[in-house]
């Protein structure tokens, strides 16, 4: 798991930068109902993605667990970032219009606490917008892909039938779904071994230890290990409370 303290001077240039802010923000807005007055961001990280969802008549916060991301956050989005435990948030029941979560429950094995969160903190008629399927965005048949494939498993922790069953148990049903490009997120074979031997496809790909050594030595004998493969489309779930 990356320190999101140490990483946050420069985590913005690491995973495309404005163009994949804009277009993650151009999504969820799609997914935000016309009436709502207020949207949480959580985990949002620096707040490149937050300072873009605003809009007129919307009240925007943010929050992230990690000191580092949430006062990049503060500079962006002032007086509205607070530091926040996503499965335990600092906001009263039933208090918010929206709740956003961009690339984040592939990261938490606790997703079923996270979408349980999201709920009680919406109002009736509001709605939780979410990235889902996020590790399997990337497969866009490519050499890495076809490497990965006799090891993938189904564990994802936001994979989206599981997301949907998440929510329905805490009360969320779904009412939309949009996609986005992931500008400058495509995969170099290299980037991909060194993702993979950190663990960061850990419920996605089931290879460790010297397995994982093995398959990240395959991937970066690829043809251009350094060449980035097509940019992937990320999936927006958005999930309802009845009101």
């Amino acid at each position: 798991m990356l320190d999101y303290d140490t990483q946050a001077a420069h985590y913005d240039a690491s995973r495309g930068g404005v163009p994949r802010a804009e277009a993650a923000a151009q999504a969820v807005q799609l997914l935000v109902p016309g009436h709502a007055r207020t949207l949480l961001d959580i985990a949002c990280g620096t707040g490149i993605v937050t300072e873009r969802l605003r809009r007129p008549g919307l009240r925007v916060f943010g929050a992230d667990a990690s000191y580092g991301m949430a006062r990049k956050a503060a500079d962006r989005v002032p007086g509205a970032v607070v530091l926040g435990d996503v499965r335990q948030l600092p906001f009263p029941d039933a208090s918010l219009d929206a709740v956003s979560a961009v690339w984040l429950l592939h990261l938490v094995p606790e997703a079923e606490a996270v979408v349980a969160e999201a709920a009680r903190v919406l109002r009736p008629g509001g709605v939780f917008v979410t990235t889902v399927d996020k590790d399997a965005a990337h497969d866009v048949g490519s050499d890495i892909d076809a490497v990965l494939a006799p090891h993938l498993t189904t564990l994802a922790f936001d994979r989206s039938d599981r997301i949907e069953a998440y929510g329905a148990a805490a009360g969320l049903f779904p009412v939309g779904e949009t996609r986005f490009a992931g500008h400058g997120q495509g995969r170099s074979p290299r980037r991909t071994a060194a993702a993979l031997l950190e663990g960061q496809y850990a419920s996605r790909i089931a290879a460790r230890g010297a397995e994982a050594e093995a398959l990240a030595e395959k991937l970066t004998a690829l043809p251009d290990p350094d060449a980035p493969r097509p940019d992937p489309a990320y999936r927006l779930l958005a999930l309802s409370r009845a009101e």
